[in-house]
């Protein structure tokens, strides 16, 4: 247990701090880290310890800690306009301006974006957007949403009931009518001596299965994350949009990109549609939208959405939605100079030219006998331990050898995260390659260390 003094920071939290997703034993022994500042892809703790923190934040802070051209943009829209909200027929200049650039960059020919604070309120907001609809087309009854087994779309209660994780059975979720298909991750889910081909075939098989049992005419839509990052970053198997996305465009049901992690980058594209040859009726955005200077999340919607929620509103008058602080002009600002620095200041070149070094040296720690696999693309990569690498048994749970790891990492000055059996690795795009190499060699050390204690 930890010894820390009554006015210590750690104690300080503990007492007056609820935690997210957060391991408490791992709390009650180690303590809170409390961070003061960061600088490029490290935070400093109150003691003035550096971490290199190869999650980015929660996958967000893609340029760092200390952009000075995102913190320069906040100011002066801090300076010219400070806030406002986007009702009642009244936005900033700067929401304008970000909707007709999310547009120009987006896979979409036209459309429309409603702005959120968070990726969860946008997934929640989508799904109010789909029933709207369909109870103005005459469709009351289509409210079903359909999503797959370990993903994760956020944590209202709409998106919660998204989320396909057992963790929500504690609050009672999912509400009724939100449907879990098979994890897309061959490796975990593929039968013995099953193809790629036969196990994406067959997902196919059971998402027309699901229609036929449901009713296409009952289901609003289908929720995918092009690769499931919270899930423990699962890249589908090969032609798997292929395979499904004309199911559902048959049946009418429209498919929605969660690209809350994926977007602006972190595949190696500026969309994780792009890289898995897909065209989705609607983009879920968040995280790197700002780099994560500002919470703001985005609904954006392709031609056909775009064209039904106008028809709708030109019909009904009204969409009685929104949020006090939906397209906040200073938001806004980060955004645009947050895309600007992702797309023209080389960020994306960073990722696509450092994804194969960081796949190399990822790939030199999954020989160890106790990693089952390596799986990832661009700057979001997992590697899944176990007990057993050829039966793919994990470890006993009482083991706690994930939170060992994270733990261990943090003692040798690196930030990564566990999810479920796996380490998740997803850093800054602005990694040098010598920054690079310490993430490798600090994660591989923690590795070593834990299975050496465990064995």
């Amino acid at each position: 247990m930890n010894d820390h003094h009554p006015n210590s920071w750690e104690a300080r939290a503990a007492a007056h701090s609820l935690y997210g997703f957060t391991d408490l034993p791992s709390v009650r022994a180690h303590g809170t880290v409390v961070l003061t500042h960061g600088k490029g892809p490290y935070v400093f703790d109150t003691y003035g310890k550096r971490y290199l923190d190869a999650n980015s934040g929660l996958w967000n802070m893609v340029a760092g800690f200390d952009h000075p051209g995102l913190a320069r943009a906040a100011q002066a829209q801090y300076d010219r306009f400070p806030g406002y909200h986007a009702f009642f027929g009244r936005m900033s200049d700067q929401t304008v301006t970000l909707s007709e650039r999310l547009i120009e960059i987006s896979p979409f020919a036209h459309g429309k974006v409603f702005y959120t604070n968070s990726g969860s309120e946008a997934n929640d907001t989508m799904v109010k957007m789909l029933w709207f609809l369909n109870r103005a087309e005459g469709r009351p009854q289509a409210t079903k949403i359909m999503t797959r087994g370990n993903a994760y779309h956020g944590v209202t209660v709409v998106s919660a009931s998204m989320t396909a994780k057992p963790y929500n059975a504690a609050f009672g979720l999912p509400l009724d009518g939100f449907l879990h298909l098979t994890c897309p991750h061959f490796w975990r889910e593929g039968a013995p001596n099953e193809s790629e081909a036969t196990f994406t075939a067959r997902l196919a098989a059971e998402l027309e299965a699901v229609i036929a049992q449901e009713g296409a005419e009952t289901i609003a839509g289908f929720f995918a994350e092009p690769v499931m990052g919270a899930g423990g970053v699962i890249v589908p198997p090969k032609g798997y949009f292929q395979a499904i996305q004309p199911i559902l465009h048959r049946h009418g049901i429209p498919l929605i990109a969660d690209e809350v992690i994926c977007g602006f980058g972190r595949t190696g594209a500026v969309w994780g549609c792009e890289c898995f040859g897909f065209a989705p009726d609607a983009i879920i955005s968040s995280k790197a939208l700002t780099a994560g200077y500002f919470p703001m999340g985005a609904v954006i919607l392709g031609p056909s959405l775009s064209d039904r929620m106008q028809a709708t509103l030109d019909q009904i008058e009204e969409f009685p939605h929104g949020f006090t602080a939906s397209g906040h002009p200073v938001g806004c600002a980060v955004a645009l100079k947050a895309i600007d620095v992702i797309l023209n200041e080389g960020l994306l070149e960073q990722v696509r030219a450092g994804a194969p070094r960081m796949q190399a040296g990822l790939a030199e720690i999954a020989e160890h006998p106790n990693i089952g696999e390596l799986r990832g693309i661009g700057y979001m990569w997992a590697l899944e331990a176990v007990r057993d690498r050829d039966s793919k048994r994990p470890f006993d749970a009482g083991l706690s050898v994930l939170e060992r790891i994270a733990n261990t990492c943090t003692d040798h000055g690196l930030i990564c995260r566990p999810l479920g059996q796996s380490v998740v690795i997803c850093p800054p795009f602005i990694l040098t390659d010598a920054e690079l190499n310490e993430m490798i060699e600090k994660l591989a050390a923690a590795l070593k260390q834990v299975f050496h204690e465990v064995a």
